[in-house]
């Protein structure tokens, strides 16, 4: 007698069960795939979806909380980085990417 795995998927197809375990194997794949794709790839493209609408929405004046912690108020705009002034005299160039929410008007009061 062998307890080998192999030697039992073997002995299932040749009982003729192969094609039932085969469709039952595949019904898995598409619920693991299926589940993956709801918690993990579906959020993540939404949290990126909405990063990028932030980056495209930003302008001058408008008050930021960087990755890092960083708030202020964007002073100057180019492609790829901004200039935030953190206090007042104080700019702090940091990348648009970095910026990870956008601050209502006001909430910095006097930098």
């Amino acid at each position: 007698m062998s307890f080998s795995p192999i030697a039992n998927a073997y002995a299932g197809t040749a009982a003729g069960g192969g094609s039932d375990s085969g469709l039952i194997m595949i019904v898995y794949i598409l619920v693991f795939g299926a589940i993956i794709y709801f918690m993990m790839i579906r959020p993540q493209m939404k949290k990126t979806k909405e990063q990028r609408q932030l980056m495209a929405s930003l302008s001058k004046g408008d008050e930021v909380v960087t990755l890092g912690g960083l708030a202020g108020r964007v002073m100057q705009m180019g492609d790829e980085y901004l200039h935030i002034e953190v206090a007042e005299g104080v700019t702090v160039k940091v990348q648009k990417a970095a910026v990870t929410l956008l601050l209502p008007k006001g909430t910095l009061k006097k930098l």
